[in-house]
Parts: C-alpha cells; structure tokens; sequence
C-alpha cells in the first residue's frame, strides 16, 4: 500500500482546478489561515478540513484517498443515498446528519 501525501495531492487537486490557496479557503469555507498552515506546518488536516476541501472539489473522502486514477466503487445502495442526498437542502442534510449520528 502506497502512503498518500494528503498535501502534495491537495496541491495537485489545486493544480489540476488552477486554484490558489485563497480560492481554495474560499470554495471549502475555510480561513486562509487553515490553508496556509496547512502547507506550510506541513500539519495534517483534521478530517472536517479534510471533509471541506473535498467538499470544494466535488469529491468525497473516499475518492481523495483511492489510488490512482480509479474511483472508488460505491454499491447500488450507496448510489441510492448520494442520489437521494443530492435532491435534499442544507436544512435537511443537517436533520438527516442528526438523526444518523443518532441511530
């Protein structure tokens, strides 16, 4: 198993979008101190900063840590819920969330 350097392949995403680091705080509602430190502490993301970059490129977590090229390969009933998921509002994603976290 190859290890992921979460940085150098945040930057290639960037890269790839012709992001700088100010759009990319902006586009996943994060501080430009967050980023910053990010890539010059050479620290780890939290996983909600991880969440919220993947957010800002339209990925999920899931795909962010697949190898290569492929993405990762979701189940019928996981395509059922991201479909689902895609129709609700914020309000309603949040209730769902909730009540998830709940179960």
């Amino acid at each position: 198993m190859v290890k992921l350097d979460i940085q150098k392949h945040i930057k290639e995403l960037m890269d790839e979008c012709g992001w700088t680091n100010y759009r990319l705080g902006k586009e996943a509602g994060l501080s430009h101190s967050t980023i910053t430190n990010l890539f010059n502490c050479n620290n780890a993301p939290t996983i909600s900063t991880l969440e919220a970059v993947c957010r800002a490129f339209g990925i999920t977590l899931s795909q962010f840590f697949s190898e290569g090229n492929t993405p990762a390969e979701l189940t019928e009933e996981q395509h059922i819920l991201f479909a689902a998921w895609s129709t609700l509002n914020d309000g309603q994603k949040e209730a769902l969330l909730l009540l998830m976290k709940r179960i």
